[in-house]
C-alpha cells in the first residue's frame, strides 16, 4: 500500500513568472483571464511560441488543481489555431516539462505552445533514440500496476481536486 502524498509546501524560491504577473518586467500578453495568462516566450523556439500560465503559483503538474489544469488546457486549445494562423505555422507542439528532471527550468507550471514548420530544426524525438523496446510482459506488468493503483480506493493519485 502506498503512503499518503504529503501536501505541497509553498515555494520558497524566487519566481520570474509571479514577478511578471505583478508587473515587475515587460511581458507581451496575448490572453488573460482570472485564472490564466498567456504570453510570448522571450526565448522562443519559433516565432509565436506562447506560454500558458496559471495566475496562482503551482510548481509542477502534480500541484495543479484539476479545474485549473482543465482551464489551462482549454485556453491552450483556443489559442492554438490563432497562433498557427498568426505565425504561419502548419503544426504545433504542446509541451509541459514537469519537474527539474523533465527539463523544467522555471518552477511555475506552464504549457509551451510551439508553432512548427517543416525543417525548423527543433526536435522532440519520440520514440527516444536511446530507448529500447521492452518486452510485452514488462509492458503488461506496468499497465497492470498503473491500473491497480488507479482503482485503489485508499490511494491518492497525488493531484489536487
Amino acid at each position: 500500500m502506498r503512503a499518503p502524498t504529503a501536501p505541497m509546501k509553498p515555494s520558497t524560491g524566487h519566481c520570474i513568472f509571479c514577478d511578471l504577473m505583478r508587473g515587475a518586467a515587460e511581458v507581451s500578453i496575448c490572453h488573460e483571464d482570472a485564472t490564466a495568462i498567456a504570453f510570448m516566450d522571450i526565448q522562443p523556439v519559433n516565432p509565436g511560441h506562447v506560454l500558458v500560465v496559471p495566475r496562482e503559483h503551482y510548481e509542477t503538474l502534480q500541484d495543479i488543481p484539476s479545474a485549473v489544469g482543465a482551464h489551462l488546457y482549454q485556453v491552450a486549445v483556443r489559442l492554438i489555431p490563432i497562433i498557427q494562423k498568426a505565425s504561419g505555422a502548419q503544426d504545433m507542439n504542446i509541451v509541459v516539462n514537469s519537474g527539474q528532471a523533465a527539463g523544467q527550468n522555471v518552477m511555475h507550471y506552464h504549457i509551451h505552445l510551439i508553432p512548427r514548420r517543416d525543417g525548423d530544426g527543433f526536435d522532440v524525438p519520440l520514440p527516444f533514440p536511446g530507448s529500447s523496446m521492452p518486452n510485452r510482459q514488462q509492458l503488461d506488468a506496468m499497465a497492470a500496476r498503473i491500473g491497480s493503483m488507479l482503482r485503489d480506493p485508499l490511494a491518492s493519485d497525488g493531484r489536487k481536486t
